[in-house]
């Protein structure tokens, strides 16, 4: 069952505040071995609640996403994003090497241009709408600083030099990404489009970061930088973010929650029509081999940002 295409303005009601700050406090870290967890919309959450402004940017791009996406203009032929890495380390373990960096970027490659091992993989009920993105990376930077702290929370201290961070390299035509331990069961989080440009990227815990080194099963295959940068690009949860809710995509069915570990082929929504819930998509919460694919229209809008007018399109 498709979903139908929220208007801007009833996209907009995702975008309320009233929610309580849900930021992560210094925890210890055993969700993260049954359960991703990613904060990215509780960030948004709290940035929209600092930053009067964001919910009117957040709105405008969603107009233009819109309008780009109905007139088809889109973003022909395959673009180079650059790739800095921010590492910060405490131990010996949270360095890690450059080889596991670059394996992050070969695996962001793969994802984004349908060249994933599992890509074919037998009896997805969803292979019509897979999409090649065409989305290239590239590496181009790498920093490492020493820190004495064990973690950093998701209030993008580690985005600032006077916080003990990393301040970011050129946000506005290079995508930043932080790498250390965020503690609470965080595998990773990213700032949407229309955020402050000085926290602007996507944040990795360095256990959960490329596939191999120090990469922890079931998180051991790159695939929380492919979700968090699919947030990057402005999508949402595959389920909204709420029971039976909107990801604002038409060609992925709803889901009444989020998807854990590796479900079952045939597995269905509790939602209307009881649709089959395309679980194998990079914004869901399964184990990082029960995910490999975006759809087409996952595409369009993540490639409406980089237009002429979108927010993003000073990386063209």
């Amino acid at each position: 069952m498709r979903k139908i295409f929220l208007t801007a303005t009833a996209a907009m009601l995702l975008f309320s505040c009233n929610n309580e700050d849900k930021s992560v406090t210094e925890t210890n870290e055993t969700t993260a071995s049954a359960h991703r967890g990613c904060a990215s919309d509780e960030v948004l959450l709290r940035q929209l609640k600092e930053d009067p402004g964001l919910a009117q940017r957040m709105k405008d791009i969603e107009l233009q996403t819109a309008d780009a996406i109905a007139n088809g203009r889109i973003v022909n032929g395959v673009m180079e994003i650059p790739v800095v890495f921010n590492v910060l380390y405490r131990t010996a373990a949270e360095n890690i090497s450059d080889a596991q960096l670059q394996s992050q970027i070969d695996v962001l490659n793969q994802d984004f241009n349908a060249q994933n091992a599992d890509f074919n993989t037998p009896n997805n009920p969803y292979s019509s709408v897979r999409a090649n993105v065409g989305i290239r990376f590239v590496l181009d930077a790498i920093n490492r600083k020493s820190t004495t702290k064990s973690s950093w929370g998701t209030r993008d201290t580690m985005k600032k030099s006077n916080r003990g961070g990393i301040n970011p390299t050129s946000p506005t035509t290079k995508l930043n990404i932080w790498v250390c331990t965020i503690g609470g069961g965080i595998l990773g989080y990213a700032q949407f489009p229309g955020g402050s440009s000085a926290t602007d990227g996507v944040v990795l815990d360095s256990k959960y970061t490329g596939n191999t080194g120090t990469a922890t099963y079931p998180f051991n295959l790159g695939r929380t930088a492919t979700h968090e940068v699919g947030h990057w690009m402005n999508l949402r949860h595959i389920w909204g973010d709420a029971t039976c809710g909107s990801d604002l995509v038409a060609d992925t069915p709803t889901h009444n929650t989020a998807n854990y570990g590796v479900p079952a082929v045939g597995h269905t929504s509790t939602c209307a029509g009881t649709p089959l819930e395309m679980y194998m998509n990079y914004m869901d919460y399964t184990d990082d081999r029960g995910m490999y694919m975006f759809s087409n229209d996952q595409k369009d809008r993540m490639l409406a940002i980089f237009n002429v007018g979108g927010s993003r399109a000073s990386f063209r």
